[in-house]
């Protein structure tokens, strides 16, 4: 029942927030590709549930052009990057494109892989296929459910955690989740979207 209960909740108000937000989105996927050359989206192919492919869509942050991150860092910068698959400083990041990050406007196109059911509004982060190639321990617990936007590792450190705690962080919610600790996790997922605090 709690699963058909958030279904219907990510359903409903995954198409109620992009009637309310259109406008918002209409003005940056006017604005993305002004402030830099491109398209204003940004597919990224993750695991989902059950390990299952899916292609998460971003408002783009980085410069259409951006070579591999292999090719602009030091050696020493690069085993600092797979660590986590994180940089404070990207030199792909466009200026408009630190500010998304920097606010989680780039997060907003995923409410349509919400609706369409890739992943729902609360839930492990889906990993992106570097990290499993690189980070993965053979853990394979938050793969039991579906990814989500939020998550209670992004409201409990996000990006200034290492990847380890991460993961830790991720199995507990599987662990324990429930409709009461995703709605803790969407109100405090407001609060941290506002204070911009552990993001990239």
């Amino acid at each position: 029942m709690g699963l058909i209960i958030k279904r219907f909740f990510d359903i409903f108000c995954s198409f109620l927030a992009i009637i309310v937000l259109s406008p918002i989105l209409l003005i940056l996927i006017i604005l993305v590709p002004l402030t830099s050359k491109g398209s204003p989206f940004y597919l990224d192919e993750r695991y989902g549930k059950n390990k299952k492919t899916i292609r998460v869509i971003k408002f783009r942050s980085m410069k259409s052009d951006a070579r591999p991150v292999i090719e602009i860092l030091t050696q020493e910068q690069y085993k600092e990057y797979i660590k986590t698959f994180k940089l404070k400083d990207d030199p792909r990041t466009t200026k408009f494109g630190k500010f998304l990050r920097k606010t989680s406007l780039d997060e907003l196109p995923q409410l349509f892989n919400i609706l369409k059911g890739d992943i729902s509004f609360v839930g492990p982060r889906p990993i992106a296929k570097k990290e499993y190639e690189y980070l993965w321990d053979n853990d394979e617990t938050i793969f039991k459910v579906r990814p989500g936007l939020t998550g209670y590792w992004a409201v409990n450190g996000r990006s200034n955690l290492d990847y380890k705690e991460r993961i830790k962080l991720e199995d507990y919610y599987v662990e324990h989740r429930s409709l009461w600790l995703d709605f803790k996790i969407l109100v405090k997922t407001f609060f941290v979207a506002i204070s911009g605090k552990g993001a990239l």
